[in-house]
């Protein structure tokens, strides 16, 4: 997750990372994110749980990411034009 924020924050994103399931859905619940990235590491439950909530607070766009390295590449490729996308549409 740090290699992830950190790519983010240096294109000049504004990104924040939890790593528990009520960490996220505390976050969600401000309606303040319009792009929801769910790491590899997220179990079946909780991501199906995440992903209903988030649809519930005003997430525009939920990304599954299966990180591959090398982070920074994968991040620009993957994640980035999604985020450019969801942030265009409003």
């Amino acid at each position: 997750m740090t290699a992830v924020l950190a790519t983010l924050h240096a294109d000049g994103f504004d990104a924040e990372g939890v790593s528990t399931d009520e960490e996220v859905l505390k976050l969600l619940a401000t309606e303040e994110f319009g792009v929801l990235i769910i790491g590899g590491g997220v179990g079946p439950d909780s991501r199906a749980a995440i992903k209903e909530f988030a649809a519930e607070h005003r997430v525009r766009h939920v990304i599954d990411g299966a990180l591959s390295e090398p982070f920074d590449v994968y991040v620009r490729r993957e994640f980035e034009p999604r985020i450019r996308k969801a942030a265009a549409e409003g």
